[in-house]
């Protein structure tokens, strides 16, 4: 089997070249050149010259807020290139594994959301990647869009390294405790979407839209709270005091994209189709913490 990887220098894409190396032959591409999304007709060259039998799209725009002031960029990156590949997939017979997120829903209410349900975007970012996986759908390939929020990776920054940063300088810190979701490892959704290619290899019929992220939920001010509390019993130097982590509503941080207060993803089709048990999230972010701290 041959699979092209798109996106492999990003957090999610360095740990699907680790994963989908045991499935066949993976050539992968960075954001750059033959692997730019921004430039369709070469994107469309590639898929062709490469020929692969899976396409793994790991690369977006996502830069949330910039681009509430870039559409036609955004727009041009999450959906157009994608119905690119899906339009190259279904032309080859290959399958289209990407990536989407709880952004498309308007975040309301606390019950997870379900793949049926409602979406609703409340920034340029959300709708972007809904019309992505709307071009998937339309163009009849073989595919498996998973939905996720929150990812986070040891590679690159993420919150947890900011959280334990300001958590060993300052004497108290305020971060938003209304907005709900479960932090997802990059490795997670790596391993899930190598299991769940091989499930597609034999059963084409689990072609689908499918939401993956850890298991249970909490608020940004709860995962830097669960952040802090291990490093500190970890013996690393932490500052500010559990009780000096000051939880405030998403107005304390006014932001040019809206964000959403409900990103809870009910994972049950996934989980039933594929035979998963998916790992709470503070499993993954223990994980995490000590390949970065080092204990």
């Amino acid at each position: 089997m041959k699979i092209l990887l798109l996106g492999k220098n990003g957090q999610l894409g360095w740990e699907l070249q680790r994963s989908l190396a045991p499935l066949g032959e993976v050539v992968a591409f960075g954001s750059t050149g033959q692997g730019n999304l921004a430039d369709l007709n070469g994107l469309a060259q590639t898929v062709s010259s490469v020929a692969p039998d899976v396409i793994v799209n790991a690369a977006a725009y996502t830069a949330v807020d910039k681009a509430e002031s870039e559409p036609d960029q955004a727009r041009l990156v999450n959906a157009d290139a994608a119905g690119v590949l899906a339009e190259q997939a279904q032309r080859l017979g290959a399958w289209l594994v990407h990536y989407s997120t709880d952004y498309v829903f308007d975040g309301s209410g606390d019950t997870p959301w379900r793949e049926s349900d409602p979406t609703g975007p409340l920034n340029v970012y959300g709708s972007s990647k809904l019309a992505g996986e709307a071009a998937i759908l339309a163009s009849g390939c073989r595919h498996l869009i998973f939905r996720t929020s929150w990812v986070y990776a040891a590679r690159g920054g993420n919150f947890a390294k900011t959280m334990l940063r300001l958590g060993g300088e300052r004497d108290q810190l305020t971060v938003i405790a209304d907005q709900f979701g479960a932090p997802t490892g990059a490795d997670l959704l790596a391993d899930v979407s190598a299991h769940a290619l091989c499930t597609a290899q034999q059963r084409p019929e689990v072609s689908g839209l499918y939401h993956l992220v850890a298991g249970g939920e909490t608020s940004w001010h709860g995962y830097a709270s669960h952040v802090l509390e291990w490093a500190r019993k970890a013996g690393h130097p932490i500052k500010v005091a559990p009780d000096a982590i000051q939880p405030v509503p998403t107005s304390a941080f006014p932001t040019p994209a809206r964000r959403p207060g409900n990103s809870r993803l009910n994972t049950e089709k996934l989980q039933t189709t594929f035979g998963l048990t998916l790992p709470h999230w503070q499993a993954g972010v223990e994980r995490l913490l000590t390949e970065i701290l080092g204990n």
